[in-house]
């Protein structure tokens, strides 16, 4: 299973109902948010897609302490929209152990949670859990040597996945092998943290062959539950993913890096095998994320971990399902006889984190001395519809990058635009292409 978390910590981003369109035409019908917004749920309602949501850290002491504040929390966020939104699982917290003052009200908040969906007859749809960091580990190398920090294990990880084995949830597990690759470049093989290893690494301690640093991360975690006494708990990755961009030393920081990571990713999960220590237990991934996201703190890389644009154009390409990836890479090799977008073919769209000033300027360009044909965003034509700068530059950009035959430095536009590989979406209106040269 591959889905994609939904993080809005951006201030350009498009509106739920455009969210979802955009994942029904990428073939994702899985999601997850870190929060119960209201307008999203309900976006999401009779989509067929379903969605993990969140209590957020903030909330773990009051859901803990009191039963009433967590009966209540779940009738306002949960009752309230299901069954039209299908919300499969609810994330008690975030990285809990991150912040030490959060970890005693865990257990007793997804205990608290799990009888109030228990008494308003949810349980057996909705499962409960918290997603960890691999930070939560002691030992994560080799996998077999995977084991839970000591000061961690009898207060909190063996009563958590007690209840999980319980209620037949499952650990939510972030794992980013980006973050070992940067830090130890010297150490591991950039080829084996993207999935391109072939030679492998074998494990000394199970004999086990592993071909990315993913499966081993995974593995240590299994190993760490095993080592507990939980062989039987199983595991879904709640977030992964590769930045396209990053700071000066944040070493494998790319856009070809992150495409090869989750092409590698999504071709690794959809052959349906688990991992080596689990081979018959398939994986569960929840990819990060969606949208680049403008506005949260740290390094660059934070705000380049997203799939697409706000405008909603494509970082780098990753095909989505089995039939995605056969359209995109056939068995046979023989692209001639499948029917796909060729592969020459691309739109000039605008640049989502561009200032609005540099966008009309360049917009402006594109309608008069660039000779776009702006037409179709005149008030009452065809494409003026969403009525938002975005669009309208990025059709603007589009006209004047296909009147120049595609050629390079005609998608710049003063750094407000860029190129992607799939048809923009903007409502009903359609981008047009030009001649193949």
């Amino acid at each position: 299973m591959i889905g994609v978390n939904y993080g809005r910590i951006a201030n350009n981003l498009p509106s739920p109902e455009n969210v979802v369109n955009l994942l029904k035409s990428q073939g994702i019908n899985r999601v997850k948010i870190y929060d119960t917004d209201k307008n999203v749920l309900n976006a999401l309602a009779n989509s067929g897609i379903k969605v993990v949501v969140a209590i957020p850290n903030e909330l773990l002491s009051s859901t803990a302490s009191d039963q009433s504040f967590a009966d209540n929390w779940v009738q306002t966020n949960i009752t309230k929209y299901f069954p039209a939104t299908e919300i499969e699982a609810i994330a008690v917290g975030n990285e809990v152990f991150v912040d030490p003052r959060n970890t005693p009200y865990l257990v007793p908040a997804m205990k608290n949670i799990h009888t109030s969906l228990v008494k308003y007859n949810l349980d057996k749809s909705i499962k409960i859990s918290s997603p960890i960091a691999l930070s939560a580990l002691a030992s994560s190398y080799p996998p077999s040597s995977g084991s839970f920090k000591p000061d961690l294990i009898e207060p909190v990880i063996k009563p958590m996945l007690d209840l999980l084995r319980q209620t037949s949830s499952y650990l939510m597990v972030n794992a980013y092998p980006f973050f070992a690759y940067s830090a130890n470049a010297d150490k591991i093989s950039l080829d084996y943290a993207l999935f391109r290893e072939n030679a492998g690494n074998i494990d000394s301690g199970n004999g086990l062959k592993y071909n990315s640093l993913f499966d081993a991360q995974i593995d240590a975690v299994f190993a760490a539950m095993s080592a507990v006494g939980f062989d039987g708990v199983k595991v879904m990755v709640t977030e992964t993913g590769w930045p396209s961009a990053g700071d000066e030393n944040e070493i494998g920081a790319s856009d070809s890096n992150a495409a090869a990571y989750n092409g590698g990713l999504v071709k690794r999960v959809l052959t349906g095998n688990g991992t080596p220590l689990r081979p018959r237990d398939p994986l569960n991934v929840f990819l990060f994320a969606l949208f680049n996201e403008n506005q949260k703190p740290g390094p660059t890389s934070e705000r380049n971990y997203g799939l697409f644009y706000p405008n909603e154009g494509k970082v780098y390409d990753v095909p989505f399902s089995a039939a995605g990836e056969a359209r995109s890479t056939p068995a046979n090799g023989n692209r001639a006889q499948v029917p796909v977008v060729h592969e020459r073919q691309t739109w000039c769209v605008s640049n989502g984190e561009a200032a609005k000033e540099k966008l009309q300027a360049a917009l402006d360009y594109a309608c008069g001395e660039g000779g776009a044909d702006c037409r179709p965003i005149q008030p009452g034509a065809t494409c003026y519809h969403p009525e938002s700068l975005e669009s309208h530059a990025s059709y603007a950009f589009n006209s004047y990058y296909q009147k120049n035959g595609r050629r390079v430095g005609t998608c710049y536009f003063g750094g407000t635009a860029h190129v992607v590989t799939q048809p923009p979406r903007y409502g009903k209106c359609e981008f047009p292409t030009g001649t193949e040269h």
